[in-house]
């Protein structure tokens, strides 16, 4: 059976460096024999090339929202003649900017509401939404210090500006946190790609990840087909006999004198605050899936990415910032 294509943003402020890691991801995806298709908003088409020179070194007078009518056109043609079409024959789509970045320039930076800009975007893409994105933060202080070149008209904006950009950013990734996973971006450029690699390894390697599969994961971690030894296996179905034996074991347990036994009460009821059962009825094995669940889902949780949003500014000097683009 064909793979199925896999939509990949990534987004953040400007000097982030998110084209730099982008390459890597390419090559990363490219090395297991995917088709990768990388393109950025706007200038991923003709069109958008020449919107991305009105928007970026245009006229000073554009509006915010004449700005945002050109980023959600921009969009539209994007998805309809280059991002559908390279899903729909099983490419992996890796985009520079994409709804996010109208949401934290136009809808919060700029005040035009960030749910009036979601509309907006939803209408202009018909609801496609990429299955992953990787957040790139750091401080504005630290991105303008990487700038090699002249700022454009959106990075000649203030760092207040600039900041509220990123503050809505990290509000977006804590209403998605399945999708939108924040990357420090203040390390170098190796210590940043080994964070994603972590990210694209452990949803992606040893096999395929479907737009359909990660949107049914939004909830939950995303499904991988295929998947190898390494890859998080499911908690095993519970059988009958596995049942009794649970149930043998707690009533054991019970009938031990207090005195007697050593004290593990911690380390049994550490997820098992319930009462405990004693016999091994419908309910009470509905009560052990439950927690089972619950204990393979916080499992699958706590392997997900732990660097934490960048808060100060790091010791990268000036020479570095050659290493960086946008």
């Amino acid at each position: 059976m064909a793979a199925r294509g896999v939509f990949i943003t990534f987004e953040g402020g400007d000097g982030s460096g998110k084209s730099t890691q982008i390459q890597s991801v390419r090559e990363w995806f490219a090395s297991r024999g995917r088709e990768v298709v990388v393109t950025r908003e706007p200038g991923g088409t003709e069109l958008g090339t020449e919107i991305r020179r009105l928007v970026q070194n245009g006229p000073e007078d554009v509006d915010a929202r004449t700005e945002a009518l050109l980023y959600a056109a921009d969009r539209a043609y994007h998805v309809a003649t280059v991002i559908r079409p390279a899903l729909e024959r099983g490419a992996v789509v890796l985009g520079d900017r994409y709804i996010d970045s109208s949401l934290a320039y136009q809808g919060a930076a700029r005040s035009l509401g960030v749910d009036e800009i979601a509309s907006l975007s939803a209408w202009a893409t018909q609801g496609l939404y990429p299955s992953l994105t990787f957040l790139l933060d750091l401080p504005p202080e630290v991105g303008a210090r990487r700038r090699t070149d002249a700022p454009d008209r959106m990075e000649r904006e203030s760092m207040d500006f600039h900041e509220r950009v990123r503050h809505q950013y990290l509000r977006l990734a804590d209403a998605e946190p399945e999708r939108i996973v924040v990357i420090d971006a203040v390390g170098t450029i190796e210590e940043v790609f080994s964070e994603i690699r972590g990210v694209l390894v452990e949803r992606f390697d040893g096999g395929v990840a479907t737009i359909d599969e990660a949107v049914d994961g939004s909830a939950g971690s995303v499904t991988v087909a295929g998947a190898g030894a390494d890859a998080p296996a499911e908690a095993p179905a519970e059988t009958e006999d596995t049942a009794a034996e649970v149930a043998s074991s707690e009533a054991s347990t019970e009938e031990s004198s207090p005195t007697d036994a050593p004290d593990t009460a911690g380390e049994e009821t550490a997820t098992d605050e319930a009462e405990p059962v004693l016999v091994d009825t419908p309910e009470a094995t509905a009560t052990r899936k439950h927690r089972a669940a619950k204990a393979s889902h916080k499992g699958s949780t706590e392997k997900r990415s732990s660097r934490k949003p960048a808060t100060m500014v790091g010791a990268l000097g000036e020479s570095q910032g050659a290493l960086w683009d946008e």
